[in-house]
């Protein structure tokens, strides 16, 4: 809880500056200064910097029950950190979530997307009442330690930071009152709750 309070400050504390300079670079482009490469990269800088800090407040941050998210808006997240480079997002959701489920499916994400990373589709769809995290890609690489964990058929891996989400989606799950399904071969994975 101490650590999920911390990264929700750090987090509300980016989001106002990240804001400014978003709105900063509209006031440039409304005085009449035109268009240039330089404009364009530094907008799409800041507004991946501002997606992925609204993206690791979901993950990382506190997640109130009372409270739901609109896919809509979680998959304009995502879609906006996943919109270049060698990764895809195939999002199909619909509707509204709670925080603690919309939590539960960036973690999921991010634990997945570690497996493609040489490219490839990650995907969110809901069928029959669950849902279901993939990962598609020409050559997976699957860490059994941190998956297995998922399930809890292995004790809590030692983990780096950048795979701290694996720590983080078993306990949520409990949570939540959900169990995790994973399943792959060598060029898919799927995770389900």
């Amino acid at each position: 809880t101490l650590a999920a309070l911390i990264g929700s400050r750090i987090c509300h504390d980016l989001i106002s500056p990240m804001g400014a300079v978003t709105n900063g670079l509209e006031l440039l482009e409304l005085s009449g200064m035109g268009a240039s490469p330089e404009m364009a990269l530094i907008s799409e800088s800041a507004a991946d910097a501002n997606a992925r800090i609204r993206l690791f407040r979901l993950a990382f941050g506190a997640a109130s029950e009372g409270q739901s998210l609109r896919c809509e808006g979680l998959g304009d997240i995502l879609g906006t950190i996943y919109r270049t480079g060698r990764i895809t997002l195939d999002f199909g959701l619909s509707g509204t979530v709670t925080q603690p489920l919309a939590q539960v499916v960036v973690l999921s994400l991010l634990c997945a997307e570690q497996t493609i990373p040489f490219g490839g589709t990650l995907g969110v769809a809901q069928q029959e009442g669950r849902l279901e995290v993939s990962a598609k890609g020409g050559r997976l690489q699957v860490n059994d330690v941190l998956w297995n964990s998922l399930g809890a058929m292995a004790p809590a891996p030692e983990v780096t930071p950048a795979q701290v989400q694996f720590l983080l989606l078993p306990e949520r799950l409990a949570a939540l009152g959900r169990t995790p399904e994973v399943e792959h071969g060598e060029t898919e994975l799927r995770l389900r709750f």
